[in-house]
């Protein structure tokens, strides 16, 4: 079975692929893999529209498989939410994860933000073989550190320390961030509906 993920985000596609370890007949395919693919504007107001924009435009393409897309980000409580459905490009349309990092710890220090609570947010948008649409959403709370600490994965993993813990997702490694991230727990919702068609 083929699943096309609707991202060029080869993190993303890396925990994609880590969490159908157990799906060996399932086989990750991307977008990447299509010449001349560009998916439309990401323009909607909130992760799951995004992540609909995403999985239907490479579903225009690929209608014979699985399609999924994932749309994700971080919000700050007390910089109003912000950089949320922004969270990629923060600091600009082709800022780096080092980039965007920057900005919002000069942001919360620059607005003296004193309540570093955090969440991050994952939607998944999947849609079937014969055009049905399933969608799937994950949390995790946690805080915003006050330095980059961690080598492990991407984005703002270096600054986000998850409830219960007392290092950032970039020191707990993949093996954590498996089990508990936000699109961990969208994903495993997924597999749920897939588990029925392997």
């Amino acid at each position: 079975m083929e699943l096309w993920i609707a991202s060029s985000n080869t993190g993303k596609i890396k925990e994609f692929q880590n969490l159908l370890f157990d799906f060996p007949t399932v086989h990750v395919r991307t977008q990447n893999e299509i010449s001349g693919f560009t998916t439309r504007e990401e323009n909607g107001d909130s992760f799951l529209a995004n992540a609909r924009i995403k999985a239907k435009s490479l579903r225009s393409i690929k209608n014979e498989a699985w399609v999924l897309a994932d749309d994700s980000g971080l919000e700050v409580l007390g910089l109003g939410n912000l950089p949320g459905i922004h969270s990629a490009r923060y600091a600009g349309p082709k800022a780096r994860d080092s980039e965007n990092i920057a900005k919002l710890l000069k942001m919360m220090k620059i607005r003296n933000v004193s309540d570093r609570t955090a969440q991050f947010k994952a939607a998944l948008v999947a849609i079937s073989p014969t055009g049905e649409e399933f969608t799937f959403e994950g949390l995790m709370k946690g805080l915003i550190s006050t330095q980059v600490v961690g080598n492990h994965g991407f984005g703002y993993d270096p600054i986000f320390i998850p409830d219960g813990q007392n290092q950032t997702l970039a020191e707990l490694g993949p093996g954590y961030k498996n089990q508990k991230s936000h699109r961990a727990l969208a994903f495993k919702q997924f597999l749920d509906i897939l588990k029925a068609q392997v």
